[in-house]
């Protein structure tokens, strides 16, 4: 299996929620050799090894790859890394060096467990090596920020209770429609809903919809970076979360997550 993520911040960041649903569920190519075993869910991977390397201005490939175990990413500065690596945004990163932006990397290795991770361990991985190779210091705070709200709408919420055990994983999976795209979610909390939606928005998201317990639910839209004119094509995001989930992503401004950097630095050539 081979999924990639490319292109610019919000097409890298909608497909790192397409490639957190594969991670997950275990998705794998038609024809393609049998999906890897996943992870011990008590697993927590770092790199075995990791090649950490300044990007070549002239390649044009741009992105988080997954090819097997083999995790790599392609010309991405470490501002984007982290947001990738945290689900945050741009805004919840304070007091970042400059060089955070101008620098893009190339990052390669293998996990150090066997099997496939899930998410969450492909994201603590990266989160290990920003720690380890990075020299990544930085302390939790909040801030006030412009932010979405995720809220209940008017109605109530059209959400069903997951029928999984609750102690199992969150999953999702997702794929192109036409111009759309369809995430299917699995076992997951409205917390963990908020932190992928921040992937798809421009502010974070912030759950308020206080909604206990796991859920199952299935979400059609079609991304404003990739509005077709189609007339049958599925609404945009936020009409589709209102309208599909019951659910409603309010603009506002609020306390938020943010991670202030203490300290960091250029990795060392290897």
């Amino acid at each position: 299996m081979r999924i990639t993520i490319i292109s610019m911040r919000q097409t890298i960041l909608l497909s790192a929620v397409l490639l957190a649903g594969a991670l997950s569920t275990g998705a794998q190519d038609n024809g393609a050799a049998p999906a890897l075993k996943p992870m011990a869910r008590n697993a927590d991977p770092a790199f075995e090894v990791a090649t950490i390397r300044p990007a070549d201005p002239n390649h044009h490939n741009q992105g988080f790859n997954l090819d097997g175990r083999r995790i790599s990413v392609e010309d991405v500065s470490l501002t984007s890394i982290i947001c990738f690596a945290y689900s945050i945004q741009k805004t919840q990163i304070i007091d970042p060096p400059q060089w955070f932006d101008e620098l893009s990397w190339n990052i390669s290795g293998v996990p150090d467990a066997e099997g496939k991770p899930s998410w969450p361990q492909y994201r603590r991985m990266l989160q290990k090596l920003l720690s380890t190779r990075f020299a990544l210091v930085m302390h939790p705070d909040k801030r006030e920020l412009s932010i979405y709200a995720l809220i209940v709408a008017k109605g109530g919420p059209k959400l069903e209770k997951s029928k999984s055990d609750p102690d199992a994983l969150s999953g999702g999976s997702g794929h192109g429609i036409g111009s759309g795209q369809y995430m299917k979610f699995t076992n997951v909390t409205m917390a963990e809903f908020s932190q992928t939606m921040d992937l798809m928005v421009d502010k974070p998201v912030v759950d308020q919809t206080h909604l206990p317990g796991r859920y199952d639910f299935t979400l059609l839209w079609t991304p404003d970076t990739l509005r077709a004119p189609e007339p049958d094509a599925p609404p945009g995001l936020f009409t589709a979360v209102q309208e599909q989930l019951g659910l409603k992503l309010e603009a506002t401004r609020g306390p938020a997550d943010v991670f202030v950097i203490d300290h960091a630095e250029r990795p060392s050539a290897n």
